[in-house]
Parts: C-alpha cells; sequence; structure tokens
C-alpha cells in the first residue's frame, strides 16, 4: 500500500445531545452505584462472525491537500444523480436517510444508507457494486469535482474511512479522514476512483464478539471492463486507469474488496490513530509565544496599578481639600465625565449583552470539549452544543444588557428587552439564509432544510427569547451599579487627541496582540472551516483563548488609561471598539488566506467572504465586551480610591 505524503485531512465529527449527556453527568456525580457511563453514539457495539457491519457515505467536500489549493466550499450530497454512484436496492428507490443532530446538518453532514456489503470477518474479494452508465455533460462534472480534489466520506460503525498517510516531519504514520474521488497528478487527465480495497481492523472480544478499531482504504481507478461495456470486471490492478469521456457516454463498473485484520487496539483508544496532532510543536511554540505576550501587557497593567495609579491617588489624596485652590491633573481632571452617559447606550448594553452571550457559549463548548464529551463518533456535537448553549444563555444577554443599560442611565428598558433579544440573531440568520441561497444555487448538500431553520427560529423564540426576557427582569430588580463619584451637568470640553490615541488607530495597534497571541490557532480553525481539515487541539485552543482574554482586556484598560490621562472622557465606545480590535485582523488575515486559495465561481467566493465576516463581526462583539466590561470594572476601582469635592 502506497503512503502519500501529506498532511492531516478530513472533516469535524462530533455529535452530542447537551441535555442528556448534563443529565448523565449529574445522574454519575449523585447515584454512587454508577461504575460506568456511555454517551449517545459513543457506546461500543459488538459483531458476531457474519453479522452486517453498516457501510454509511457522506457528503462529497472539496480538500486542501499539498499539491493543490482549495477551489470550491460546496459539498455535494454523495447521490447526487450528476455522479451516478450505485443505490441500495434495485438502484431506483431513494437510499433511507439516516437521522443526524442539528449541528450536524447545519454543517453539511447528510448520511445515507449504502449498498456495500461488509460482514465482519468475511473477506471478500473483487465484489462488483453496480455498473454505471454516465453522459459526456456528467463525465465533465465528475472531471471537474476530482480537478478540484473532492474527498469521499465513509463511515463504517461511526469510524471514518480514512486513507494512511505519512507524517512527511516525523514519519509517522496516521489515518487521514476521507479519501479523494479521483486522481489528477502529474497533469494528467483525471481518473476517477472506480474500486475500493477496505481494510478494516477488528479487536477480540470475549463470546466470540468482535469490535471494529479502525478502517483503512485503499481507492484505485481501474478501466477493467471489457471495451464493449458488458462482461465482469476483472480487478485486475495492471488496466489503465479509468478516465472519462467528456465527449461521449462512458459505462463503468464500481468494485469492492474487503480484508479483515485483527488488531490488539482496543476499542477505547480506536480513535487515537486519527486523531493524531500533526506538529504540536506549532502550537506550542504559538501558546509560549502567546503567554510572554500575556504575561507582558499584565506586568505592565500591574506596573499602572501599583505604582502610577496608587502614586496618584496618594497625591491626590493629599490635598488639603479647605484649601481655597485645589489642582488637579491627569486622570483625576475628568471624574467627574467618566460616567457620563455615553452616545447611544441602549445599543452599547445591547452590543454587551449579546457579547456575554456568545462568550458563554464559546467557555461553556469548549468546557464539554476538554471533558471529552464531545466525542468525535458523536457528529455535529461542537456545533449542536454552541446552538445549545446560545439558546439557553439568553437570559446572560438579558441580564448584562439591562443592567448595564440602567447604569448608564437608559430609561426605554421595554425597547432595550426588546431589542437585546432580536437584534444580534435577525442579523445572523438573516445573513446566514441569503448565504444559504448560494447554497441553493450551487446545488450543494451544505444548504440548510426549510425544516432545519424553522427548528432554530423556533428555538430562538419559544426559548431564547423568554429566557432573554427573565435576565433582564432580573437585571432590572438588581437595579443599576453605583458610581464612585458624581456627574457634571455640563460637559467637559475634550482638548486635541494625539493620532494614535484616536479610536481607530489605537484600536489596529491594540488588536494586533490578541491577535498574533492566538494567530497560530486562527491558522488552524480557518483550515478547519473551509479546508476540510480536522481539528481536535481543544486544549490548546482553550488556553489560546484564556490568554486572548487576558490580553483583550489588558490591553483595552492600558490604552483607556492613556486616553483619560490626555483628558478625553468619550471611553465607553473607544473601549468596545479597542477591544475588539483583533477583529479587524481577522478579517485582513482572513483576507490573505482567502487570496492565497483558488476559489472558482461566484458562490464560494461570497460564501468564503460572508463567512468571514460572520466570524470577524463574532470575534468583535466577544472581545469588545471583554475590553468594555473590564474597563468598566478598572475605572470603577480606581476612580473609587480617590477623594473629590
Amino acid at each position: 500500500m502506497s503512503l502519500r505524503q501529506r498532511s492531516l485531512a478530513g472533516q469535524p465529527s462530533w455529535q452530542l445531545r447537551l441535555l442528556l449527556a448534563a443529565f448523565l453527568l449529574v445522574a454519575s456525580c449523585l447515584v454512587s452505584t454508577t461504575e460506568a457511563f456511555y454517551l449517545p453514539g459513543s457506546a461500543p457495539r459488538s459483531f458476531a462472525p457474519g453479522d452486517p457491519v453498516p457501510l454509511l457515505v457522506n457528503a462529497l467536500s472539496p480538500q486542501i491537500s499539498s499539491k493543490k489549493r482549495l477551489q470550491s466550499l460546496l459539498p455535494y450530497d454523495y447521490y447526487n444523480p450528476a455522479f451516478h454512484f450505485c443505490r441500495p436496492g434495485d438502484g431506483k428507490t431513494e437510499p433511507k436517510k439516516v437521522s443526524e443532530s442539528l449541528g450536524s446538518v447545519l454543517f453539511g453532514d447528510r448520511l445515507y444508507e449504502s449498498p456495500f456489503e461488509v460482514r465482519m470477518l468475511q473477506n471478500t474479494s473483487c465484489r462488483t457494486l453496480c455498473k454505471s452508465t454516465i453522459p459526456a455533460e456528467d463525465a465533465k462534472f465528475i472531471n471537474d469535482r476530482i480537478r478540484e480534489d473532492y474527498a469521499l466520506n465513509w463511515l463504517v460503525d461511526g469510524l471514518p474511512v480514512a486513507e494512511m498517510q505519512k507524517d512527511v516531519a516525523t514519519g509517522e504514520i496516521f489515518y487521514s479522514v476521507g479519501f479523494e474521488l479521483g486522481n489528477d497528478s502529474d497533469g494528467k487527465k483525471p481518473a476517477l476512483n472506480n474500486h475500493f480495497n477496505l481494510y478494516v481492523e477488528y479487536h477480540r472480544r470475549p463470546n466470540n464478539l468482535f469490535r471494529v478499531v479502525g478502517v483503512v482504504v485503499w481507492p484505485m481507478s481501474l478501466d477493467s471492463l471489457p471495451s464493449d461495456g458488458n462482461g465482469q470486471p476483472t480487478c485486475d490492478e495492471n488496466a489503465a486507469p479509468l478516465v472519462l469521456n467528456e465527449g461521449r457516454e462512458n459505462t463503468i463498473a464500481y468494485t469492492y474488496s474487503v480484508n479483515w485484520i485483527e488488531s490488539t487496539k482496543p476499542w477505547a483508544t480506536r480513535w487515537d490513530s486519527y486523531l493524531k496532532l500533526t506538529d504540536s510543536r506549532v502550537h506550542w511554540f504559538s501558546l509560549i509565544n502567546s503567554t510572554i505576550i500575556c504575561v507582558f501587557l499584565c506586568v505592565m497593567v500591574g506596573m499602572i496599578l501599583m505604582r502610577t495609579v496608587n502614586r496618584d491617588v496618594s497625591r491626590y489624596n493629599a490635598i488639603d481639600l479647605s484649601d481655597d485652590i485645589q489642582e488637579d491633573f491627569g486622570w483625576k481632571l475628568v471624574h467627574a465625565e467618566v460616567f457620563r452617559q455615553p452616545q447611544h447606550p441602549m445599543l452599547l448594553s445591547i452590543v454587551n449583552g449579546s457579547g456575554s452571550q456568545f462568550g458563554a457559549m464559546l467557555v461553556v463548548a469548549i468546557f464539554f470539549a476538554l471533558l471529552g464529551f464531545l466525542s468525535p463518533s458523536n457528529r455535529g456535537g461542537l456545533s449542536t452544543v454552541m446552538i445549545v448553549c446560545w439558546t439557553l444563555f439568553g437570559c446572560i444577554a438579558g441580564y448584562v444588557s439591562t443592567r448595564l443599560y440602567a447604569s448608564l442611565g437608559g430609561q426605554a428598558w421595554k425597547q432595550n428587552i426588546l431589542w437585546t433579544a432580536t437584534l444580534f440573531p435577525t442579523v445572523l440568520f438573516a445573513t446566514l439564509n441569503l448565504l444559504n441561497f448560494f447554497l441553493i444555487g450551487g446545488g450543494s448538500s451544505g444548504a440548510v432544510p426549510f425544516g432545519t431553520f424553522m427548528s432554530i427560529i423556533a428555538l430562538w423564540f419559544l426559548v431564547s427569547a423568554p429566557l432573554t426576557v427573565a435576565g433582564s427582569v432580573y437585571g432590572m430588580k438588581k437595579g443599576p451599579l453605583q458610581h464612585p463619584v458624581r456627574v457634571n451637568s455640563i460637559p467637559r470640553q475634550i482638548p486635541p487627541q494625539i493620532w494614535y490615541l484616536k479610536t481607530v488607530p489605537a484600536a489596529i495597534m491594540a488588536g494586533v496582540l490578541p491577535f498574533g497571541a492566538a494567530f497560530i490557532e486562527i491558522y488552524f480553525v480557518l483550515s478547519s472551516l473551509f479546508g476540510a481539515k480536522a481539528f481536535y487541539a481543544f486544549g490548546f485552543l482553550a488556553l489560546t483563548l484564556i490568554v486572548v482574554a487576558l490580553t483583550t482586556a489588558t490591553v483595552t484598560i492600558l490604552m483607556t488609561y492613556f486616553s483619560l490621562c490626555s483628558e478625553n472622557w468619550q471611553w465607553h465606545w473607544r473601549a468596545f471598539i479597542i477591544g475588539g480590535g483583533s477583529a479587524f485582523w481577522i478579517l485582513a488575515y482572513g483576507i490573505i488566506y482567502g487570496a492565497r486559495l483558488s476559489l472558482d465561481g461566484i458562490s464560494s467566493k461570497v460564501l468564503y467572504l460572508g463567512y468571514l465576516l460572520l466570524i470577524a463581526l463574532l470575534d468583535f462583539i466577544v472581545t469588545g465586551t471583554i475590553g468594555y466590561l473590564s474597563t468598566y470594572y478598572f475605572l470603577r476601582k480606581m476612580y473609587a480610591q480617590i477623594r473629590v469635592d
């Protein structure tokens, strides 16, 4: 078996039902007699000799390889009529669809039964799946997909069918999820893979039972039918590659072989070969670099707090308030302006409420991933958890938005509750719905079904919106935060500011630090989202997010302190925009990353740009909220330390 020198490629594959998982977790803690439990979809399944082992097929997806750039973002249904793949039964009935989680459907997974017959411990050789006739126009369609490096995605007992590959850096062997539709190497005509050698690893269990612990495929392109298209295929490995003629009708045969290989690998570790982290030194280098940046910023802010601010506070408090003349300078000079109501307080409170909601969603989702609840056998688990968490955390958005709005002196609390529950969900759903039309127009299986959209809207109106109202009511009962200093009736004039302390330059300069702290992980995340590469380094991701949050908070506090020292008391929106400054760098990097791809067609380009804008928007909201709330807390503490007349 040949080993292709390329890096790990695959699709994220998780599925989890959050509420049931939480119930099982609580039950395991409360019931002392419980020894172990399995999450849905992760329990082992044992087979007796001769038992059928189901092989499911998933959507075809474009992948980034070591030789080609990504050329498309449109996944295709496996049973798309243009591919003419073999269907179960008589080939005319519609294949049975396998139920999936909400997150799996949203991310384009489409699981169907297949006509492959795989039975435990029964080897087969050159079994004919079916013969297929491909018209000229569909031959061109298939050849174009081969040139775009599309991959087939199969599942056997929940395990992805993979290709065995070698890590160029370390020389280690690992399993690469998915395998090529065809071969288009060395500039030759694209050859369709129509013969599949399946190597299924099994682990022996007591009572003559067996478990599947690995599935490897060796796809081949064999023009093994007689020239007239009649007769049986020979599966001769020396046959010429199968090249589809785009000028006439093509008759081809799909064949496969199954070989069972005993393995000492236990079922519990069967995913290890799939989830190998390529070159972990890169992640460690990124994490160490991010930590150094974070420590440097924390030391700077600590010096400001312990030396500069304390020195200023001591000097301000040492002034005799009974004197007729009292000299204020620095940040104390604007103490009567700092907590003045900013422009558009309702919008400011809404974005902070939504940012808190999204931030809590990310924290809980990654926490579940770190605990191992998001098993890779549960497809779509991560996205399902994020959707459920976003729905349940509407109460956080309502509480933060309402209480902050009251603290800023807002009075129209009914409008605040309404807009908190509807503004950003409307923007998000409208954008996704627009992008969905491009998926539908491109004939992609990634198009979200109408019923799924209605399910999300039902979650929004029936769960998230009522929880937002409940959180808002609780925030109203808690009342506004009390500011440590009073506000003058007449606003103070702001002197001219140095150019680098203005909002946009400050945001761009401050945003480069959080972006630099997460640069490497951003690359892997973008490769996972757009390049169909597997990402399972949740430990590195969690530590990176902690560093980014600390870096964002400290750099925003630092820039706000400098601004107050220059007598600019309008800090509210500045703090939010400076905190979200990393979004500008993510957008710029995403554009550069996209320019390196070879996306064909208006649909792929619009989809890439649309998803990139959504990622940048969510980052802006979350990091902006971190920057604003941390600065608000810092200023309340700082101004509470001084005596004012």
